[in-house]
């Protein structure tokens, strides 16, 4: 077959994509490169904008307070067990919802499956989920956390996809005429064979529970219970640089010390997720294309 020639209709098309996608990356990257050389900067100078991509007036003063900080460390230990709890939750109910939604002799899978994507659309609403954990009694508790986002409809949508496109049919009745049960299918061949659907959960769920605040914000009044998010938030938003002990400091220099704190803060958050990616980054893109292919 002969080779296509580049007309020129070709290259300019290249060259606006290509100006597009770095325009794009540059857009995405540099305030992500902004907070990290902010929270090595010299506090001052980032108020009076002389930071703009390096640091300067290098400085882990921020850091050291951060880190320092006991409430931080909760935080980081609350967060770190209501990701853990609540991603192994979320993976083991929505592979048993999705599982058996996926398997073409399952009685009523049609019905079920629209009843789960409905509530997609329309759901009860924030208070009458509230109502309802506080009269399950876990008001205040970790699986107040954990509990009521067990399953994501999205999801569940692309897990149950995967098992559709990704699993024939005819392993299972094989499995079956060799008298396998429906749970050893599951553990023995599925889930062997579905490392990327796997990995993409893990990410999709660990990500959302790190990020979480607002669920901590409506059920959790015992301080002790904070995950890191609330924590965060209080520093960016409500300013309560006192718990970072700068009462011994002018307010001049509150202010400063409080710029500092932030962007060191959101650095010291973030870590986990960007240490985590790398090591289900090759799964990713195959787990989400084929889980999101309509079945």
């Amino acid at each position: 077959m002969a080779h296509r020639s580049i007309t020129s209709d070709d290259r300019l098309f290249n060259t606006v994509v290509n100006v597009l996608s770095i325009g794009t990356i540059l857009i995405v990257l540099y305030p992500l490169i902004f907070v990290l050389s902010a929270s090595f900067s010299d506090p001052d100078l980032v108020l009076r904008g002389k930071v703009v991509l390096f640091p300067r007036g290098l400085t882990l003063e921020p850091y050291k307070m951060v880190l320092e900080n006991e409430s931080i460390w909760l935080g980081y230990r609350n967060t770190i067990l209501y990701t853990v709890l609540g991603t192994i939750i979320n993976v083991v109910m929505t592979i048993m919802l999705a599982y058996p939604l996926s398997r073409k002799d399952m009685p009523f899978r049609r019905p079920i499956t629209l009843f789960v994507v409905f509530t997609m659309y329309f759901n009860g609403g924030m208070i009458p989920t509230y109502l309802l954990v506080r009269d399950l009694g876990i008001y205040d508790s970790i699986w107040a956390i954990v509990l009521p986002v067990a399953i994501t409809t999205y999801n569940f949508i692309v897990a149950k996809t995967f098992f559709e496109n990704s699993i024939p049919h005819e392993m299972y009745e094989s499995a079956m005429i060799d008298g396998s049960s429906n749970i050893r299918t599951l553990i023995s061949i599925v889930l062997p064979l579905s490392s990327s659907i796997i990995a993409v959960l893990i990410l999709f769920y660990a990500v959302s529970h790190w990020n979480s605040y607002f669920s901590a914000l409506i059920y959790l009044r015992n301080e002790e219970l904070f995950p890191l998010q609330i924590i965060l938030r209080d520093i960016l938003l409500l300013g309560q640089t006192e718990q970072m002990g700068t009462n011994d400091v002018g307010m001049g220099d509150k202010i400063k010390m409080a710029e500092g704190i932030k962007y060191s803060v959101i650095v010291v958050s973030s870590v986990p997720v960007l240490v985590l990616y790398p090591f289900v980054q090759k799964h990713f893109v195959k787990g989400v294309m084929i889980g999101a292919v309509k079945g």
